[in-house]
């Protein structure tokens, strides 16, 4: 592990950071716009998805059990010990950190809109959270299971008497736009489950990292799953799709219907711990690549350097909050945030495919395996994950392609740039080595 970092969190915080980082800003709001391609069809979107999303959590739980799986290096460890490279890796998760700190925007923004607060309430929220996060990793933990209770508690409110105020007429016609219109909406419904990875980056700060994240990355995704289903069940069972895609906070609105009076006021709250929660979860990612990068001579050793009093990256956390304030206030957030679904399904892609690769590429690292899932469910996890991967991949937009293919285009110019730098100051530049 990075000298400096501490292993603050538990099995809690691990499932609080998890389900927080998925029930966010996306489910509250994508349930209501991807209806517009599919109709109420959007709940078989989700459990269609389910199955994707698990097999490609596979990947990360077989490689977070490994000695990998102590360093916050996430995808970019896996990839790059696999295939004994740094290049592909590299510029994967530069195109991760272009989305993260996208996303980070889009989710204070997101605040302020659901708060009414404006420009003042979006930058204060990236602040606070930046905060918390140099404070310690202690009180990320702390301030994410807090925010977690109270946005399971409105899902309760939410859900429970929702299952009996659902009016069946209301599902019908189940699909509205045929076959594509429903494949249409399966790249939109993906950015709902978009960000499970992100827990990979805590692995360095977790105790018991190796044995403890590979059963929340399988328990924590299902449980999601299961909560996805809900909800998008009540909210196009209670209310008609024309009416939730109207409104600014459609799970309030759905609410209203069957609630008394003041008591929506606490799906607004929860719906605004979905999004806060997900911005406390994603600030953490940049910083703790950025660990990982420096520690393989391909950033600066200063962007790693960790705080002696707080346990944390000081620098990596305040270039990436100064870099969503930017983006946020000169109203670019979609140069980065139109890539992230794209970027991360190409990750996950590429991270299966290392998993397929693993025994025959780096035989070393694949008998450091020690979680307890069979090698033929290994490789048929991996292989359905890809073909799910490619398939939502092939339905991107060209416009979405060019800009991916644009930060691609600069990443690989970082990373010739950074390489030719280390390799004047390591040995065996190119040949990542197992922690």
């Amino acid at each position: 592990m990075p000298a400096g970092l501490r292993r603050d969190l538990g099995w809690v915080e691990s499932y609080a950071v998890l389900i927080g980082v998925l029930i966010g800003a996306g489910i509250f709001k994508v349930t209501s716009d991807a209806w517009a391609l599919t109709g109420p069809s959007v709940i078989l979107g989700y459990l269609v998805l389910a199955p994707a999303v698990l097999a490609t959590s596979v990947a990360y739980s077989v490689f977070i059990s490994t000695p990998l799986g102590r360093e916050p290096g996430g995808e970019y460890a896996h990839i790059s010990r696999t295939f004994g490279g740094y290049a592909l890796a590299f510029v994967g998760v530069w195109l991760k950190i272009i989305s993260y700190i996208g996303a980070l925007a889009y989710l204070a923004r997101a605040f302020a809109d659901y708060l009414g607060g404006g420009m003042t309430a979006a930058v204060a929220s990236i602040l606070f959270f930046y905060l918390v996060h140099v404070i310690g990793v202690r009180w990320f933990g702390r301030v994410q299971v807090w925010m977690c209770i109270v946005l399971g508690i409105s899902l309760i409110v939410l859900i429970v008497p929702g299952l009996f105020a659902i009016r069946p007429a209301n599902y019908r016609p189940f699909i509205t736009h045929g076959f594509w219109g429903f494949a249409a909406s399966l790249p939109q419904l993906f950015f709902a489950y978009a960000g499970f990875e992100s827990l990979a980056q805590a692995a360095g700060e977790v105790r018991d990292s190796t044995r403890r994240l590979p059963r929340v990355f399988l328990l924590g995704i299902t449980a999601t799953t299961i909560i996805y289903l809900l909800m998008s069940i009540v909210a196009f069972g209670v209310l008609p799709g024309v009416q939730l895609r109207a409104s600014m906070a459609p799970m309030t609105a759905v609410a209203s219907q069957y609630l008394p009076s003041g008591a929506p006021v606490l799906i607004t709250i929860g719906a605004l711990m979905a999004i806060t929660t997900s911005l406390n979860g994603t600030m953490l990612v940049p910083s703790r690549v950025a660990i990982m990068l420096a520690d393989d001579g391909l950033a600066p050793k200063w962007l790693a350097r960790i705080s002696p009093r707080t346990g944390t990256p000081i620098i990596g956390l305040t270039l990436t909050a100064a870099a969503a304030l930017i983006l946020l206030l000169s109203g670019q957030i979609a140069l980065a945030l139109n890539i992230a679904v794209f970027a991360l399904v190409a990750l996950y892609f590429l991270h299966s495919f290392a998993l397929l690769l693993l025994p025959r590429m780096n035989r070393e690292l694949f008998e450091s395996v020690t979680v307890r899932i069979p090698l033929w469910l290994q490789r048929t996890a991996a292989i359905f994950s890809m073909m799910a991967m490619a398939g939502i991949l092939v339905l991107a937009s060209p416009a979405t392609i060019a800009l991916a293919a644009g930060w691609s285009a600069v990443g690989a110019l970082i990373y010739f740039i950074a390489h030719r730098g280390a390799a004047r100051r390591i040995e065996n530049a190119e040949k990542p080595k197992l922690p």
